[in-house]
């Protein structure tokens, strides 16, 4: 793809008070379309050092925001790794309650710039800034991010600061404000802040805005689609973790799972269930190529309990430990909850009585062994120790699996709000006295809003990817978020919107099968700007088989070959439906 035409930077100036009455009155009502006519004599990066912002001028209640620090970073890299030259702005939105932390942010303003801007969302519990000169979640490895094209990038940690553990550090959760800025209100008050920015450095405000994320960025993308619909044009959200709540309920069950006696696997474990569901139903689609495509098939026919591998039972004689050449019947339980919904008597804030089972087989938990990310891949899984009470620590040498410490942190900070609480004796179906708790968060966290219409009428479009086998976000749950899009708003609404693709051995983050790499940014641009709704999407494989692609399938397809062809090239499958 050809980079995309940029527009020189114009000179500095300061900051009109005009463009501070212009900036607080599109806060509170809805942008009219937006122009190149410039608001402002522009600012260079030297004078963005004393950039301040009045609360006024920012959509959501603040006491206003500043920059920290400015740097003049120099172009770097070649090819599709080049950054020009371009203006890092730090700086800090302050909090109405003084006990609350700020919110930090940064902004990155090209050199060369091509007239928009892109907000990258954040992490797990959020934290840190995201790297805003980074590629959007499993861009495309062949071409320039979104800096190296030109864009204006932003971003922030939410409002709070990570400790040590950095995204699974939920200790904010203690504080209203904190709490309700990681729940989406920081988005909206960065965004206002960011652009503000922007429109002072180039003397006009951005053409299109963007958004860009992963899990909890995915779910950040979602919000703001759905809850300020005129503040971007279009959302890339990948492996959404939409409903957070259910989902850190599915977490609590599946950490009660793991805590029992016998039932943690090693890594050799981990491995030798992966090989066993490889060995079964990598030829559902067709080929044995390593990859597991027809998911369903495989979830439907697949069982530990009675697979083999190498003509050798994969449950151990008996039932009970057997070493590392079988699994226990401890051990089947707890990744049969793993694969099993989370059902809840009583419903959510959203109506929700559910979270789905995640693809558990097929999935890397964590084998250690493979790939050049499975130390990110342990992490992210299984981790190296048992949960526990209390929860072992995270360090450099180990930790429990990611998704048990994320429970233990929503259950201390944001549910009982009890440093000392026992995490595993919350019961996620019937959570007692805290279950109107439970309920008010789900309400909060979660992106409940179905009726997009807003965001739809305005030409906005939505992209989301999701692997089949992330451990961290259910692939079946981004099924129900679509599924609940469609009972509210009916599918001819959504053909004018809304993708969502499947991508078959993908995790969380980084694939130990297939690891995804998918132009989004340039099939969100062409739909948005040019109105040509994406067709033919490519997904390409950038280390387990380097440079192999396949069809991305449009939901509720998937990838079957052919018959002939090369195994490693797209043009040999054909997407099919489930």
């Amino acid at each position: 793809m050809p980079r995309t035409t940029r527009r020189p930077m114009l000179y500095p100036a300061l900051l009109s008070p005009c463009l501070i009455a212009l900036l607080a009155a599109c806060s509170s009502a809805p942008e009219k379309p937006v122009t190149d006519t410039p608001v402002s004599t522009p600012q260079s990066c030297t004078a963005l050092r004393t950039f301040t912002l009045p609360a006024a001028a920012i959509g959501l209640p603040t006491r206003g925001a500043r920059v920290t620090a400015i740097e003049s970073v120099v172009a770097s890299g070649d090819g599709a790794k080049a950054v020009g030259a371009y203006c890092k702005v730090s700086g800090e939105i302050s909090p109405v309650d003084p006990a609350a932390p700020a919110i930090r942010f940064q902004v990155d303003l090209p050199a060369q710039w091509n007239g928009k801007a892109l907000m990258f969302g954040g992490g797990g519990y959020d934290g840190t800034i995201p790297d805003v000169a980074a590629n959007v979640p499993a861009g495309a490895a062949t071409q320039p991010g979104p800096l190296g094209r030109g864009y204006a990038t932003f971003a922030s940690d939410s409002g709070h600061q990570a400790n040590a553990t950095t995204s699974r550090d939920g200790s904010f959760g203690s504080n209203d404000e904190a709490l309700r800025n990681f729940a989406g209100d920081a988005l909206k008050k960065t965004r206002d802040v960011a652009l503000a920015i922007v429109t002072a450095h180039y003397g006009q405000r951005p053409a299109r805005v963007y958004f860009a994320g992963g899990s909890t960025g995915g779910r950040e993308a979602l919000a703001m689609a759905s809850r300020w619909p005129s503040d971007v044009d279009g959302v890339i959200a990948l492996y959404p973790a939409w409903n957070a709540v259910a989902l850190n309920l599915q977490f609590g069950r599946m950490t009660q799972a793991m805590a029992q006696p016998g039932a943690y696997p090693d890594a050799a474990k981990r491995k030798l269930l992966f090989d066993a569901a490889m060995a079964a139903c990598d030829r559902l689609d067709g080929v044995a190529d390593g990859v597991i495509s027809n998911v369903d098939a495989c979830n439907a026919r697949f069982d530990p309990a009675t697979a083999s591998l190498n003509g050798k039972p994969l449950r151990c004689e008996g039932g009970g430990e057997g070493g590392d050449g079988c699994l226990s019947d401890a051990q089947i339980a707890a990744f049969k909850v793993f694969s099993t919904p989370l059902e809840l008597p009583y419903p959510l804030a959203s109506g929700e009585t559910r979270y789905p089972g995640f693809n558990t087989w097929g999935t890397d938990w964590g084998m250690g062994t493979g790939s050049p990310f499975q130390a990110i891949i342990q992490t992210l899984g299984l981790g190296t120790e048992q949960p526990a009470n209390p929860m072992p620590g995270v360090s450099s040498k180990g930790s429990p699996p990611y998704h048990s410490t994320f429970w233990d942190q929503w259950v201390r900070y944001f549910v009982t709000r009890d440093v000392n609480f026992n995490p595993l004796a919350l019961d996620p179906l019937r959570p007692g006295g805290y279950q109107a708790r439970v309920v008010a968060l789900n309400g909060l966290q979660d992106v409940n809003q179905t009726d997009l219409s807003a965001f739809r009428n305005k030409g906005g479009k939505i992209l989301i990817a999701h692997g089949t086998a992330d451990a961290l976000v259910s692939t079946q749950a981004t099924r129900q978020y679509l599924g609940r899009l469609q009972k509210a708003m009916g599918e001819q609404q959504l053909e004018g919107f809304v993708r969502y693709y499947e991508i078959p051995g993908y995790g969380h983050v980084f694939g130990t099968a297939f690891n995804a790499s998918w132009d989004s940014l340039t099939a969100l641009e062409q739909w948005v700007e040019q109105g040509k709704a994406p067709v033919d999407q490519i997904v390409v494989d950038t280390t387990v088989v380097p440079g192999r692609s396949r069809p991305l399938c449009r939901y509720p397809a998937w990838p079957q070959y052919r018959g002939s062809g090369s195994v490693n090239e797209a043009g040999s499958f054909v997407c099919v439906g489930r």
